[in-house]
This record gives structure tokens, sequence and C-alpha cells, in this order.
């Protein structure tokens, strides 16, 4: 790849190359897996969620088979000039569509830059309607936000193993302006889907407006994908770059509510390196630098990895939720104070989830957050909702396990994926020829799907003695009150016992 500088300040990506995955073998073997990763969710999970609308109480959308299939995505977030759009434009060795530089806040939308043959810009409504972009959920967000969202596509070796997504900077204190959507519900609606979350700061910026204070929030229950990158870390000398340290990790320290400490980078990316730059720190920062480039590297085998994971914890949640749901339609009255009796469930909630968690020996842990449930409830129907399914739990609990994890064994190991020290571990039955995987596709498929139930026989034949004695009963009787009031003969009447009679 062309260097955009000659400073070496700019990212080394060319080691980006061991990354992509260049053994055919390899591709068709996660392009199978992601196949059968599709198969397993819509065959055993999706439909547990459907019978008892999961979305409604939860904040996550529906997956698609474009969500499962799409490639890694990182995230920048960061206060204005910390220098996000430097970074994706230093890593690509050039400038991406629509991207510019300054010192005053100047990405003002989100951009998902992505791989293309040529350069051209999609507009966000036009982005999230694309089939083959995996942005269809962002709707939801409104005109306001789709009209400050657009995905810039130029060719690049570094895009083809992930999508970077940049985020409008934030400006310090109070003075954010009302940017006419909600922020941070983007923010989190980004998060769950990135693979990598990149906290950028400046090393003379340190402190944490309100909003970006919410943003990390947002990043609640993905703390794992979060690294937090300490940009411009040369233009400070060593005594003053210890003290910036410690400063950034205290404030971090008062708005991430987690024992473990985040890895932060130390790092200086420019596309024109400075003349008033330190040097004191110079291998440092290289070392870190080199360190960050690791992270992304691994992005794809990571990717494959977490996508398996989100799957078995969204089946986890989903199952949870629908003996929930199960649980308090089981209270509910048939006819009458059916608006009283909800009301009571949805004050009682917690003592209704440790009823749930004893029955059924489920950890509190899976069970959702109990103001957000309780607000779901709200105008609600549970008449609406199905009963228990055996059914469905029972495919549920055989793609968790069984079918996903056989699909995380079949993930190749990062020393084989990323580089060429460790021996290829092909299966030689699959990877050396494909033609039988694909003459046999169906049955690969089909083996995902719940198996039909057999017809229980002798439940039907009862059902059918039952009907025929409920309706001996009813003539006998209907008969006596007819011949009482006069309205049928007797002899015609014992004409027609006598025939079903007969037939029983």
């Amino acid at each position: 790849m062309p260097d955009l500088s000659e400073s070496s300040e700019t990212m080394n990506t060319s080691d980006f190359e061991v990354a992509s995955l260049k053994n055919p073998g390899y591709v068709r073997k996660f392009d199978r897996i992601i196949d059968d990763l599709q198969d397993v969710y819509s065959h055993k999970i999706r439909p547990l969620e459907k019978a008892y609308n999961f979305e409604h109480f939860s904040s996550s959308a529906p997956l698609g088979n474009d969500d499962i299939a799409a490639k890694p995505m990182v995230l920048l977030i960061g206060q204005y000039s910390t220098g996000k759009t430097t970074f994706i434009n230093s890593l690509l060795k050039k400038s991406y569509p629509s991207s510019h530089i300054g010192v005053e806040p100047t990405t003002d939308r989100f951009i998902a830059v992505m791989d293309n043959p040529t350069d051209r810009i999609i507009p966000g409504n036009a982005a999230a309607v694309s089939s083959a972009l995996p942005f269809k959920g962002l709707d939801k967000f409104g005109q306001a936000f789709l009209s400050r969202f657009q995905v810039s596509q130029t060719p690049s070796p570094v895009l083809q193993n992930f999508t970077i997504v940049d985020t409008p900077g934030i400006l310090s204190g109070d003075k954010q302006r009302d940017r006419g959507y909600d922020y941070t519900s983007v923010i989190e609606w980004f998060a769950e889907r990135a693979d990598l979350v990149l906290l950028l700061f400046d090393s003379h910026k340190l402190d944490i407006s309100n909003e970006l204070k919410a943003a990390i929030h947002a990043l609640k229950g993905h703390e794992e994908k979060v690294r937090v990158v300490l940009n411009k870390s040369d233009m400070v000398n060593q005594q003053q770059l210890m003290r910036v340290y410690g400063a950034l990790m205290w404030s971090l320290g008062k708005v991430v509510h987690t024992p473990e400490v985040m890895r932060v980078y130390l790092v200086s990316i420019w596309l024109e390196r400075p003349s008033n730059a330190f040097d004191d720190c110079r291998s440092l920062l290289e070392s870190e630098k080199k360190d960050l480039l690791s992270d992304l590297q691994h992005l794809p085998i990571n990717a494959a990895i977490r996508k398996v994971n989100e799957i078995v914890k969204r089946a986890r949640l989903a199952r949870v939720h629908a003996l929930i749901i199960a649980h308090l339609r089981e209270k509910m009255p048939t006819f009458y104070g059916k608006a009283a009796a909800l009301k009571n469930l949805s004050d009682n909630l917690p003592n209704e989830f440790k009823a749930v968690s004893k029955k059924y020996r489920l950890p509190m842990g899976d069970f959702p957050d109990v103001e957000r449930f309780r607000e779901a409830l709200v105008g609600m129907k549970f008449e609406q909702f199905s009963v228990l399914n055996e059914k469905l739990l029972v495919a549920s609990d055989e793609a968790l396990g069984k079918d996903l994890p056989e699909l995380l064994q079949r993930l190749p190991h990062h020393s084989s994926f990323t580089g060429t020290t460790a021996k290829p571990e092909l299966d030689s039955e699959e990877d050396e020829d494909d033609e039988p995987r694909q003459r046999g596709l169906a049955r690969t498929r089909s083996r995902y799907a719940p198996a039909k139930p057999e017809r229980d026989v002798s439940a039907i034949v009862y059902s059918i003695v039952l009907f025929m004695l409920v309706l001996f009963f009813t003539s006998v009787v209907g008969g006596t009150v007819a011949i009482k009031m006069g309205w049928v003969d007797r002899r015609v009447l014992a004409t027609l016992l006598a025939t079903l009679d007969s037939h029983l």
C-alpha cells in the first residue's frame, strides 16, 4: 500500500495483509460457519423471539442474515480534534470521501467507512434501506439522524477486513448543542454491533463532558470491546506523559464502573509530524502502536467468535424472556380484572422474577432490567402471547447445548488465521473438496430445523371417542327434552339413538 506520508508517525499497516483471508480453504470455512450460524438462529432462536415479542422488551433489534454476515466493525468515539478522522486516514494511507481534518469540530455526522472498488458516498436514508449494508435498524432514529449519517466507500485492503465508523466530535463541558436525535441511543446501537470500540483522548483534552459521559455509559455491557487511545502523546515530555496518563485513568475511574482496568494505548498519530514533538518516549509509543495494530489484525477471527457469542447471549435472554412471559400469563385472570392484575404483576416484578428463577433454576444475571421490563409491559395484552411452548424451548436448548458449541469448535486458531508460523489445520473432508458439502447443503440446513413431532395416534383415537360420547349423551338428554316438549316422536328418536349406538 502506498504511503500517504513519509513520516514515521503514520500507521504502518503493511502487516494488515496477513489479516486477510487469502487462503481459499479458510474463506470457504468461514463462509460455511456464517451460513450455519444463520441457520441456527433463524430455525431455533428467532421463532422463540417472535412468539414472545422479545424485541419489544429489549433494545436488541431482530438479527438478519446481513447482520450476521457483516464484516467486523470498529467504532471511534471521542471529543472533537482528538484525531479520529486522522486515525482513519493514517490507517488507510489516504483520505476517504468527505473526510475533513481541522482543529475545530469538523466531523458533524456518523460516517461508516467501507470498502468498494470506487469512491462513492451513500446518504443515510439510502443506506438504512439497503439490503447490502448492515444498517437497516437505523431508520428508527428518524430523519434527523439519517440526514447526519452516511456511508463513505473507497478501495482499501484494510477495509476488506473491517468497517470503521467515525462519529461526530463531542464538545467539552456543557457546550454541546441539541443534535435533534438521541446521540446516546445511536452510540448504543453501534456499540452493540461493533467488534471493537476505540475511545480517543487528546493528551491536552482529558476532561469528560456530560455527553461523553453518557456515551461511555451507553457502552455498559460491552466493556470487553472498549480500548482507550491516548493520542498525541508526543506533545508532552516523558514526565508530563506520566502525569497525563494518571489523570486520564482517574477521570475514567469516575465514569467507568468496572473492576477491570481498561487497556490504554499511548500513541501519536499524525499525517505530518509537528516540529515541536518530543522524542524521549519514541520507542514506547512505537511499541504501543504495534499493540494497537495487532488488536486490529485479530478482528476477523475475534469477530467470528463474537458473532457466535452474541447469538448465545441472545438465545439465553430470549429463553428467560419466554419463561417470564409464560409465568405472567398464567397469573392473568381469564375474563375480568386483567388491568388490575397486570398492574399488580408489574409492581411485584422483582418477586415474580425470583419465582421464575427458582422454578426453572435460572441465574438472576440472565434476567432483564426490572424498570425497562416494567415500561414495556404498559399497554401489553398477554392473551396475544403464546402459552409456554415446549417445542420452541427444546429447539433453543439444542442450539445452546449442541449447535453453537459445535460452530465454535470449527473456528480456526489465531496462529493459523493471522500468520504463517503454524501449519494450517484444515478439515480435509471439507476444505480440500467443497463439492460434497455443496451437494449436501440441503441436508446440512435441515439439520438445524427443529424436528417435526410425530403424530400421537392414541391421542387422536381418544379425541374421536370422547367426541362421540359427548354427542351420544347430548342426543339422549336433548331427545328426552324433545319428547317431553312434543317436538319429536319417541319412535323416531329411538331409531336415531340405535343408529348412533351401533357406530360406537
